[in-house]
């Protein structure tokens, strides 16, 4: 696999090392510099980008602009970015060149809704699902409580609205660290469970992990426009073997 990246933040950065453990990769070529190819044998600085399988870009500005660029050069493209409306018009051109498109390779759209789709697939006997992420900002005083792992801990949310079957929040946290989890209770004949699995770390880190992860399964993705929870195991697969470390723990039934 011959990546190509274009990053511009720490996430990107990240994500390009992440890459580097990837046992697939052939050529890992970096957009706009010229990386110290005694490091590794693989790195190269990427002048053509119709040599690569995939371009990788954490540019969340000009996400459409990475995405001509790669329509361009007739190559799949993976983006940190969300969708939006010009990158869905892109989509299509995509599909007619037989390339994917893959966007929201981030922890928000990637990772978070991919846990609730893993433990949700386990049982037939959901009574509802829920999941959250963390964003920078204010912590709030008030709001729905969402239990992440530690260091970060229960924190208060905002109701993000139902996607699905899923109930999302998203928890303003400030600091360096930022997580995800997933709540999916069921009925046993026992009673009441509720499964939760999290994720928290160095938020750069978990963000390269989503990006990384997108990179590697692309493929799994149908042509045109594809969204990171749109093939929930193997992306979540990928970012547990990037390094994803997911704690968890059941309620006992409610009678």
């Amino acid at each position: 696999m011959r990546i190509a990246i274009h990053h511009v933040g720490d996430v990107g950065l990240r994500a390009g090392r992440i890459l580097l453990g990837e046992r697939r990769l052939t050529a890992l070529g970096v957009v706009g510099s010229r990386p110290n190819t005694r490091t590794d044998p693989r790195l190269e600085a990427a002048t053509d980008l119709t040599s690569y399988d995939v371009f990788v870009s954490d540019d969340r500005e000009a996400a459409v602009a990475e995405a001509e660029r790669a329509l361009a050069a007739d190559v799949t493209c993976v983006l940190w970015a969300d969708g939006n409306d010009d990158l869905a018009a892109l989509g299509d051109e995509f599909a007619a060149q037989g390339r994917t498109l893959l966007v929201g390779a981030n922890l928000a759209s990637g990772i978070a809704p991919c846990l609730a789709s893993h433990e949700s697939a386990r049982t037939a006997d959901l009574l509802e699902v829920r999941y959250a992420w963390t964003e920078p900002g204010r912590p709030l005083r008030r709001g729905e409580p969402i239990p992440f792992p530690d260091p970060i801990g229960a924190c208060w949310s905002r109701d993000r609205g139902v996607l699905g079957i899923s109930s999302r929040f998203v928890a303003p946290v400030d600091g360096e660290w930022a997580g995800a989890m997933a709540r999916v209770t069921i009925g046993t004949p026992a009673g009441v469970v509720s499964r939760i699995v999290g994720v928290a770390d160095d938020a750069a880190h978990l963000e390269a992990i989503a990006l990384a992860a997108g990179a590697v399964t692309v493929g799994d993705y149908a042509f045109g426009l594809a969204h990171a929870a749109d093939r929930s195991e193997a992306y979540l697969a990928a970012a547990l073997e990037a390094g994803l470390d997911v704690a968890s723990y059941s309620t006992e039934p409610a009678n």
